[in-house]
């Protein structure tokens, strides 16, 4: 059984699927790992700590896609600059596990399926108890939702924490974190051990008791519609609710120092919930952290990638949030897809077994099929033709 590590040719990925621990962990259940050279160089892993753990170093992507059994990734696969596809590199009836996108890019799940390749999206772990050790969506979002926070503070022209100093007494900074989420609670966490005064929203009237738990306020909007999607996850809802939301979140972003969005939709863009007219109403040197820059932004001045200042306000949309922490994100997500491998290696032998949860929910292709309906759906939103069933 032979496992193999990419390196990301992605120009803003740092993070490395498998760090030198969970590789020698591997090694030591008799398994054979492969690691591209230069694979963690990003991540701060040398070659030679990845040698000193029993992997193999392979010079030439060919050799080392073209072998694999089992191919782990940060990123979804894409063209290189050679021209090769990554996934024209991968030999049929290979397995490759790594976040994939597929509501958001379903095409990379076609040419999966045209390869042959037994392909499982890290987006796609069930949130169950079984599964929280392979839960990268949670692990990365806790990173992001940590940097957010120290972003805004670093860009914010005041403290956070309340001071009293012989010239006087400091207020401390308003902090209004928008999601409720893995990021949104993680975010609130760190604004408070900053010493920041927090508020945080969420349609979700579930979190409450743990945002209240982490010291912040509850900002309570009645919704009469369902808002909670499967596996916990905020639910898109409709125009009517938007609207309400917005009227009431203005007033406490109009007062806040820093905002910070999380609020995603899987293979959607992301709800509008800072309108521009909130932003006008904040005050000269506030800060807007928009957490879903890459899916379209929170904010309706979201410049992904960039830092703006529009009409005094900082509106800042970082990329990849948890790629500026890849020591410890690579280290996250290396423990998630080792305790997926595991599950899916029985006595040294692959078994891709549906009737598990975590296998069936995961798999989005197999022997040439599309196996995930959702998967299909979006396909076919974006290329009007069936998909591979």
């Amino acid at each position: 059984m032979r496992i193999a590590v990419a390196k990301e040719i992605e120009v803003c990925e740092r993070r490395v699927a498998l760090n030198p621990d969970t590789v020698a962990r591997l090694v030591k259940q008799g398994l054979e790992v492969q690691v591209e050279t230069g694979a963690g160089e990003r991540s701060f892993f040398s070659d030679s700590a990845y040698e000193a753990a029993g992997a193999k170093i392979i010079d030439d992507p060919a050799q080392l896609w073209g072998e694999a059994d089992i191919l782990l990734k940060v990123s979804p696969p894409q063209e290189r600059e050679d021209g090769r596809s990554e996934i024209d590199l991968l030999r049929e009836g290979a397995v490759l596990i790594s976040f994939l996108n597929p509501l958001g890019n379903p095409v990379v799940a076609q040419q999966l399926a045209n390869r042959k390749v037994t392909a499982l999206s890290m987006e796609l772990i069930p949130r169950t108890t079984r599964a929280q050790s392979m839960d990268a969506l949670s692990s990365q979002a806790s990173l992001a939702g940590y940097k957010a926070v120290l972003i805004a503070a670093a860009a914010l022209p005041k403290y956070f924490p309340m001071l009293t100093t012989a010239a006087g007494t400091i207020a401390p900074a308003k902090i209004f974190i928008m999601g409720a989420g893995v990021a949104g609670l993680q975010a609130i966490a760190t604004a408070r051990r900053l010493g920041a005064v927090v508020e945080a929203f969420d349609i979700r009237p579930a979190v409450k008791e743990e945002v209240q738990s982490l010291g912040a306020k509850f900002v309570e909007v009645q919704l009469e519609e369902e808002t909670t999607a499967a596996g916990g996850y905020a639910k898109e809802i409709s125009e009517a609710s938007k609207q309400r939301t917005q009227e009431v979140v203005a007033e406490h972003v109009k007062n806040a120092d820093v905002v910070i969005t999380t609020a995603l939709v899987p293979g959607k863009k992301a709800p509008l919930l800072v309108t521009e007219e909130m932003v006008a109403q904040m005050k000269p040197g506030s800060v807007i952290v928009d957490m879903a820059a890459e899916q379209g932004g929170n904010c309706a001045c979201t410049e992904p990638g960039k830092d703006i200042v529009w009409n005094g306000v900082t509106i800042i949309g970082p990329i990849n949030l948890p790629s500026s922490m890849p020591v410890h994100a690579s280290q996250l997500y290396s423990k998630n897809v080792t305790s997926l491998v595991q599950l899916l290696i029985k006595d040294k032998a692959l078994q891709v077994d549906f009737a598990d949860d975590i296998v069936d929910a995961a798999c989005i292709t197999h022997t040439g099929e599309i196996r995930n309906q959702r998967v299909r759906d979006a396909l076919q939103a974006v290329s009007g033709v069936g998909a591979a069933q």
